[in-house]
């Protein structure tokens, strides 16, 4: 039997075992930062495969599928984290725990990276290299659980020549997988302003300065940053999702506290987008007689999937689930903290189809009745098992 044969009968086999990895994972989510359980687990199967996990970055854990004597490491990565929403799926497998939720498929990506350990561990002998696993904490949160495992040398001893990154797509059927090579996900900055003016009666606006006026201002015109300032033929943008100004119908409020982010697909672009953010914000709020108090929390840069990397892979991918179930996926402005790892070394990140619209499985990722076809736990484990055999033999 060939390794390709090989890894897709392990693959089906296992699936079942995949499968309750992922409830369990679903039913016991964990916030970023906080995967302490999550890891816990993650490390207890990877010992029973006979893998040696090694904790790093508090709660991420790193592991090594040594094959017979080679020169090259391949990584691939998974994240843990959940996500502060309450679930309203009704599962069997439901969150139980109130206000959290793997609303991302972080599950599913921490029991399939599970599922390709197994497998590989149990190949080990067929093929010749390192296998690198990396589960990390924190991709939903800033500064990104990425940046603390490459600062703590996830990527290290040994550096691998690339890796691989997977992730639910639910806009993609089930038993589909998507690609993109070069530019694919954005940078992501949170910016936070704190509209300061003077309290007072609603009915005797001349003796307040009002700070609603002025945030109200001050977000119509940072629109313009991204209107007038940003090339049309560079996406990018401004988005401001919260608004909090503690007055009611007859008293202004002192303060008007706001909260966004700002995306972009260009370093340049994202440094000097922000500085106009910071004077703009500072400028109107001055002139209107108020002040503005800006803090930017700089977050993940964006995400270049190199190109002859991904395209090994894709093809990797046609061999293993047929040219007719690989797809194009387009440019987004989302982003994701695989990013760091795609500044150090060649990385590429593909999407794996969850959505089964007869089942009613179309919920998007991050709402509350996300749920996934846990048939793509058939094809994740062994799709990645044979597109990490297919980079080590180049």
């Amino acid at each position: 039997m060939s390794t390709l044969n090989k890894i897709k009968s392990l693959s089906e086999i296992i699936h079942p075992e995949v499968v309750q990895w992922r409830r369990h994972l679903h039913a016991n989510p964990e916030l970023s930062y906080q995967e302490f359980n999550t890891a816990a687990f993650v490390a207890t199967q990877l010992k029973s495969f006979g893998l040696d996990p090694v904790p790093i970055a508090t709660t991420g854990l790193v592991a090594l599928i040594q094959g017979k004597p080679g020169k090259n490491t391949i990584a691939l990565r998974a994240d843990m984290d959940a996500l502060p929403i309450e679930e309203k799926n009704k599962v069997a497998y439901k969150s139980t725990t109130p206000g959290v939720m793997h609303a991302c498929g972080h599950d599913v990506h921490t029991a399939s990276l599970l599922g390709t350990a197994r497998i590989l561990s149990q190949l080990k002998n067929e093929f010749e290299g390192t296998v690198k696993l990396i589960f990390q904490p924190g991709e939903e949160k800033n500064p990104g659980g990425a940046s603390y495992m490459i600062k703590e040398g996830a990527l290290q001893n040994p550096t691998p020549a690339s890796i691989i990154g997977q992730h639910v797509m639910p806009l993609v059927p089930v038993g589909k997988v998507g690609f993109r090579e070069g530019m694919y996900m954005a940078s992501s900055d949170e910016i936070y302003l704190k509209v300061i003016g003077k309290g007072g009666h609603g009915a005797a606006p001349e003796l307040a300065i009002d700070p609603v006026v002025i945030a109200s201002h001050i977000i119509i015109a940072l629109q313009q940053v991204i209107s007038r300032n940003a090339s049309p033929k560079q996406p990018t943008v401004l988005t401001f999702g919260r608004i909090v100004g503690e007055g009611a119908t007859n008293i202004i409020p002192n303060e008007v506290n706001i909260a966004g982010t700002f995306r972009a697909l260009n370093e340049q672009w994202r440094k000097e987008g922000l500085e106009k953010i910071e004077k703009m914000a500072k400028g109107i709020a001055e002139s209107m007689g108020g002040k503005c108090e800006v803090t930017i929390s700089h977050g993940y840069p964006y995400l270049e999937n190199n190109p002859e990397l991904t395209r090994r892979i894709r093809q990797a991918a046609e061999a293993y689930v047929g040219k007719e179930n690989v797809v194009d996926i387009e440019l987004t402005l989302g982003s994701e903290d695989f990013a760091y790892y795609s500044h150090v070394v060649p990385a590429s990140f593909y999407r794996l189809g969850t959505r089964n619209e007869a089942k009613g499985l179309t919920s998007y990722v991050h709402s509350p009745t996300f749920d996934i076809d846990e048939d793509a736990l058939k094809l994740g484990p062994g799709l990645m098992a044979w597109m990490a055999l297919t980079e080590l033999s180049n």
